[in-house]
């Protein structure tokens, strides 16, 4: 089929379904977006803006192993990408301490009797580790010793989750602090190697500096979609795809108004698998259904405080390990970029609150909520309440799909029943309800766009791994590839 023929549905203006849009309109193929938001492109990386104020929702650093992840970056936004250090702390017992953990100022912190009993811990699980680590928990214990997971793991990571970290899977600790460990923080601290693992790999959780969109990620979004619209590409904004039929191995796409959009030769999706894969007819089987049933999320919202900038602390983040306040993580907005905050005088910070969409936190009022953000801030430290000169919130629903004990099986099962629709791609943290970050997100669509080209699955997606790098199926491919 000429390119020029070719016509694909894209459910999503996030990182995944734009990066889909621009890499296809630069083929010459035709391509729809579909986004149910009526005012913001990027999902949770887009940029909200309040009285010139601009939030990053969750926070986004632009860094990623994938060259070609980072030219496409580079190619969107070129000038206007900052480099910016980072920096970020943990919060525990009115002390605060680096993360990445700088073992010996942790040590030094917890005191003497504490640090030697952390480090006897260490040297226990170094010695006798936990065999096939499944939980989390178990995973962090191996890395850390079991006192320094209590103390620098555990409360933080239920807060995010709200379940018990031996319910969480594994996979998640491998994903976020994958390579880091008590040793690794140690010979970083002495900068032996850099932030490096024995074998020269980066690891993500020591980086120093990344790249940073001069007015908040969802810049590269909108700059994205407009580059897109130049050649060719269709955005709808505020249209909700309801469900999608397959007829004569073509989609037809139907929103919530009954609004009719095709046919496409293919689909891709981001949107959350567990309202997705339901919506496909005809039906997947039973147990298909009931599996992806079976996947939860969890959601957040961010408090934003805007005050006079008398005491602003200079981190990116915070984590807050500490069980008597609520919030989870606290950004500061103007660290991330200067652009963001529109006065010089002012100070803007994000409290995070994690919970679930409908619970008494989700529920609450701005008003109260904005009351709660103020007085944990103030109780932590990090600003005065007569500081403090405005307010603002915004949720966030489905920001986490959860790892718990059963997701994978779950999951392997849903992935056996969309084989028999080769059209159709799931890409992205809800599409594929895999917890990455956007570089990964951006990956997956790259790959479903070089099979598009292709016209054939030359690329497994479900085999990008977590640092947004292909690992090669020796099943589906016998000569590697360059991407």
């Amino acid at each position: 089929m000429k390119k020029e023929n070719i016509n694909i549905g894209i459910i999503g203006g996030g990182p995944s379904g734009l990066t889909a849009s621009y890499l296809l309109s630069k083929e010459g193929i035709n391509n729809v977006v579909f986004e149910k938001d009526k005012k913001y492109l990027g999902g949770i990386s887009r940029t909200e803006v309040y009285k010139g104020y601009r939030f990053d929702i969750g926070g986004h650093r632009f860094f990623s192993k994938s060259q070609e992840v980072e030219d496409f970056w580079t190619e969107i936004l070129e000038k206007d990408l900052l480099n910016r250090p980072r920096s970020s702390r943990i919060y525990y017992k009115n002390k605060f301490f680096s993360y990445p953990l700088k073992a010996f100022e942790a040590l030094f912190k917890l005191g003497i009797l504490n640090s030697t009993l952390c480090v006897l811990s260490y040297l226990r699980y170094k010695a006798f580790p936990i065999k096939n680590p499944k939980n989390f928990q178990d995973w962090v214990t191996n890395q850390f010793g079991k006192r320094l997971f209590n103390i620098f793991f555990k409360t933080y990571t239920e807060k995010v989750w709200g379940i018990p970290c031996d319910q969480i899977s594994a996979d998640w600790a491998a994903q976020r602090i994958k390579g880091l460990s008590l040793t690794s923080a140690i010979i970083n601290a002495l900068k032996f190697n850099s932030g490096k693992t024995k074998d020269g790999e980066v690891i993500k959780t020591l980086i120093e500096e990344f790249r940073y969109p001069k007015f908040g990620p969802g810049m590269m979004w909108e700059v994205c979609a407009e580059k897109s619209q130049k050649m060719g590409a269709e955005i709808k904004m505020g249209v909700e795809i309801d469900y999608i039929e397959k007829k004569e191995d073509k989609w037809i796409l139907t929103d919530k108004k009954e609004n009719i959009f095709g046919p496409f030769d293919y689909v891709i999706t981001s949107s959350p698998m567990k309202e997705f894969i339901p919506s496909i007819k005809p039906k997947l089987g039973e147990r298909a259904l009931k599996a992806v049933s079976k996947l939860s999320y969890r959601d957040f919202l961010t408090v934003v405080l805007i005050c006079e900038d008398k005491e602003s602390f200079k981190d990116n983040w915070i984590y807050i390990h500490d069980s008597k306040v609520k919030v989870g993580r606290i950004q500061n907005f103007k660290s991330w970029s200067p652009y963001l905050v529109p006065d010089s005088t002012k100070s803007c910070y994000g409290l995070e609150y994690f919970c679930f969409e409908g619970d008494g936190l989700w529920t609450s009022s701005d008003k109260d909520l904005i009351e709660l953000g103020s007085k944990e801030i103030t109780q932590i430290g990090l600003c005065s309440r007569d500081s403090i000169v405005d307010g603002y919130v915004v949720r966030q629903p489905k920001a986490y799909p959860v790892y718990d004990e059963y997701y994978k099986d779950n999951l392997e099962i849903v992935k056996q029943e969309l084989k028999n629709h080769d059209n159709l791609y799931l890409v992205g943290r809800n599409g594929m309800h895999k917890y990455n970050n956007q570089d990964h997100s951006m990956m997956t669509s790259m790959l479903a766009v070089k099979n598009i080209i292709a016209s054939k699955n030359i690329y497994d997606l479900w085999s990008v791994n977590e640092d947004a790098e292909y690992h090669e199926s020796t099943m589906e491919r016998k000569t590697p590839q360059k991407i």
